[in-house]
């Protein structure tokens, strides 16, 4: 089919935002999806794996906890440091290198000689995730019509506690027969198994294309606009490429460093942080508060399983409602459900179906996190952005475990630390509802008229 030329700039970011979706964009989402299982299976890798590498290195904690914190630390200097370098040079490329450098990690994990080259693999393995993450949840956004964007960006989040669900499967069949160096080996085989799929597959930002102007731009451009059955351009759009030449460092932190940013920043690192303790003590703590271990574990995978019910009802929802408005009452939620679980984990039919709703309702929240995020941010700063908004909140998802081990050392109880996360949901909360008050507060592409839409619906609904 030959499509004519479109001589108007105007109507290239209005073509997708106002289109339908077709099966090159779904294809799109879908890998951003699997790419973003990555994380979600690495993080349960290592937790399973931890028992039998304390064991067979006569490891102390205190150097157990360093490796399970060591790819916390790795995502969220991924996320920092990559996100930017997705906004200079491309997403795609950053991503392919991104997932390269997670599976080579994890494979070579499988084969470290001890604790310290594991702990060094683990941050790279980090890096990898981090990187990737950060800017496929930019091309989720970029190639969503406006009216599916917040769904396709919670369906991506889902993503995490599919792979989570997926890796805790295998993993928990491997290591009983091959030991715990099967699961890295799994996890990177998975990794390098996606970089075929992601390099046939995962198209390169049409705004960045056009912002940056790299080499044969055009060329790529109307190659991707065919694949989506869209009218071809004859030229560059020079709006966009005037302002894609004209950013600067200094001009890039000035659209970065808003009550925007902070009020994001907030929301992302105390949803983590509660996310994170929540998905990484429970089993423990419920085996604390009387259960058995088999007990524990099996309210582990409930909470993943409930992700994944949660992720996708909140991608449903949020296609009929406002994503900020929606967030705000799932991290509600989250905080009443910490509180909750709290008061039924001694009880092993309460804790099971509580531990099954916290699931749902906690990440969900993360998938509001991530649908809300990158349509706040224009073009020229939007995988800087939302890395950075990524690192912040893995910090805070690294200092909560840690910080509730030292509590628990002080004698505090399993129930007092989910009266205690309650808090970190409720200022989550109180953050969304003031950047809805707001209204946002990026300067935006002078043609982004999906960003215009969705502030102008915020401030009617707050």
């Amino acid at each position: 089919m030959t499509c004519r030329a479109e001589t108007q700039p105007a109507p290239l970011r209005d073509s997708i935002g106002k289109g339908p979706m077709n099966s090159f964009q779904v294809v799109a989402i879908a890998v951003c999806v699997g790419l973003n299982m990555l994380d979600g299976f690495d993080i349960l890798c290592m937790s399973f794996a931890a028992s039998g590498v304390k064991a067979d290195w006569r490891l102390l904690d205190g150097q157990l906890g360093a490796l399970l914190s060591a790819g916390l630390v790795g995502m969220g200097l991924g996320s920092l440091t990559l996100g930017p370098c997705a906004d200079r040079w491309g997403r795609r490329v950053i991503v392919l290198l991104s997932v390269a450098l997670a599976g080579l990690g994890m494979l070579c994990s499988a084969a470290a000689p001890g604790f310290f080259t594991l702990l060094v693999l683990r941050v790279l393995t980090g890096i990898g995730i981090g990187g990737t993450i950060a800017s496929v949840a930019v091309v989720v956004c970029e190639y969503s019509p406006d009216r599916w964007r917040a769904t396709a960006l919670a369906v991506y989040a889902t993503g995490y506690s599919i792979g989570a669900t997926i890796g805790g499967a295998l993993t928990a069949l491997a290591i009983p027969r091959y030991g715990w160096r099967s699961a890295f080996a799994i996890g990177g085989a998975m990794s390098l198994l996606l970089l075929p799929l992601a390099w046939r597959r995962l198209p390169e930002s049409l705004d960045f294309l056009i912002m940056r102007r790299p080499p044969s731009a055009l060329r790529s451009v109307n190659a991707l606009l065919a694949s989506m059955r869209r009218p071809e351009i004859a030229a560059l759009p020079e709006q966009m490429a005037a302002t894609g030449r004209a950013a600067t460092l200094g001009s890039q932190l000035a659209l970065l460093m808003t009550r925007t940013t902070g009020l994001l920043w907030v929301a992302f690192f105390c949803t983590m942080a509660g996310f994170y303790f929540i998905v990484s003590w429970t089993p423990r703590l419920l085996t604390a508060a009387g259960l058995s271990a088999k007990q524990g574990m099996t309210g582990g995978v409930l909470l993943n399983l409930g992700g994944i019910a949660g992720c996708a009802l909140f991608s449903v929802a949020v296609a009929r409602a406002d994503a900020l408005r929606l967030l705000m009452g799932v991290l509600i939620g989250s905080a009443v459900l910490s509180a909750t679980f709290g008061l039924a984990m001694t009880r092993l039919d309460a804790s099971l179906w509580t531990a099954l709703l916290l699931g749902s309702i906690v990440n969900a929240a993360m998938a509001g996190l991530y649908a809300v995020g990158p349509p706040l941010y224009p073009t020229a700063v939007r995988a800087t952005g939302m890395g950075w908004a990524i690192g912040i909140g893995r910090f805070g998802a690294i200092l909560a475990p840690l910080a509730s081990g030292g509590l628990l050392e002080h004698g505090w109880s399993p129930q007092q630390l989910y009266y205690l996360f309650t808090a970190p949901f409720a200022i989550a909360a109180v953050a969304i509802l003031v950047l809805g008050r707001l209204g946002g507060g990026f300067p935006m592409d002078s043609n982004n008229a999906a960003v215009s839409a969705s502030r102008a619906a915020r401030a009617r609904v707050y």
